[in-house]
């Protein structure tokens, strides 16, 4: 069923309708963007990231992160993200100071970075502070990956990912764990994850030697680059009239949000990397990590708005893959 654009209902009522209250509980995830510079500049990006950005994390944001997560006993995880955090100067001091913590580090890698000029030993860092990786490659055929990432992407992620299992990453059994991402090439719902990281597995393996741990799949979220990707190809309006139909109300209970706080570049706290994205403050009020002693002091609402369908059609996408 077609639903018309005057009658999509937003995401807040449809919550209502299903009775469904989004509440922050304890945080167990700091996910931090350190940045928007990236080495590449996918059509999909939600993050708008590419080599032209300049909008980068300072070292006193990130020492201020640093006192925040010592105040935070209760966060697990810390997950950095981009652009590619590798670029930012400040990454491997600050990995350290994580990881002397006793935090985990799962660190969103585009793979290409790790042969960019400076780069030649980050894999081998990687290893050495057991930061988990977790690696985009949206599918497992060269020519679906270069139309998405750009020319030459897919062979020199294939070189990443031989170069990540030679560390240990992603062996059996082994402590290095590395998680590759699948998002769809196209408007549509990502597939069942179970089911494709079955491919996946079979199709890297028998290809090229590689081997992972687990797949995620996250679906295309409707802002920034991908948003206007849509609007120039007329999909917008399709594509989020799928995602309303399909709003899983399990999903919905189980977002990301509820147990995790974004930090953007600049300090400012937000729900979620995609609501940082088009400057919706955490819970609705502005506020950044200068105006907090302890992450619980940060507002328990969750902001919403259209893009949130994304994160809670059908099996759900999360950083963490499908929720169900």
């Amino acid at each position: 069923m077609l639903i018309c654009e005057q009658c999509i209902p937003t995401f807040d009522d449809t919550l209502n309708h299903h009775q469904i209250q989004l509440e922050r509980q304890t945080i167990f995830t700091l996910q931090i963007n350190v940045g928007k510079l990236c080495n590449q500049s996918c059509a999909h990006c939600h993050v708008d990231a590419g080599p032209w950005r300049d909008e980068m994390m300072t070292t006193t944001t990130f020492d201020r992160l640093i006192e925040l997560l010592e105040q935070s006993p209760a966060v697990q995880t810390v997950d950095m993200t981009g652009g590619a955090p590798e670029l930012n100067p400040n990454f491997r001091p600050f990995v350290k100071k994580v990881r002397a913590l006793g935090k985990n580090l799962l660190l969103r890698c585009n793979l290409t970075v790790l042969f960019e000029p400076g780069q030649e030993d980050t894999a081998a860092f990687l290893a050495q502070q057991r930061v988990e990786v977790v690696a985009s490659l949206p599918c497992y055929l060269e020519d679906n990956v270069n139309n998405q990432r750009g020319d030459g992407v897919f062979a020199k992620s294939i070189k990443a990912l031989k170069q990540l299992n030679a560390l240990g990453y992603g062996q059996p059994d082994a402590e290095l764990q590395l998680n590759l991402v699948y998002n769809p090439v196209g408007a549509h719902l990502p597939p069942s994850q179970t089911a494709l990281e079955q491919a996946y597995r079979e199709q890297l393996m028998g290809r090229f030697g590689i081997v992972f741990n687990r797949l995620y799949t996250l679906s295309n979220i409707p802002v920034t680059r991908y948003a206007q990707h849509l609007h120039r190809n007329q999909q917008y309006d399709d594509y989020l009239n799928l995602l309303v139909e399909n709003f899983n109300p399990v999903a919905a209970r189980n977002l990301m949000c509820l147990q995790q706080v974004s930090v953007a570049w600049d300090g400012s706290l937000y729900d979620c990397d995609f609501n940082q994205m088009v400057n919706l403050p955490v819970g609705g009020e502005v506020c950044n990590i200068w105006d907090i002693e302890r992450l619980e002091q940060v507002p328990r609402r969750i902001a919403t708005a259209e893009h949130c369908f994304g994160c809670s059609a059908g099996a759900g996408s999360s950083c963490g893959g499908a929720l169900l």
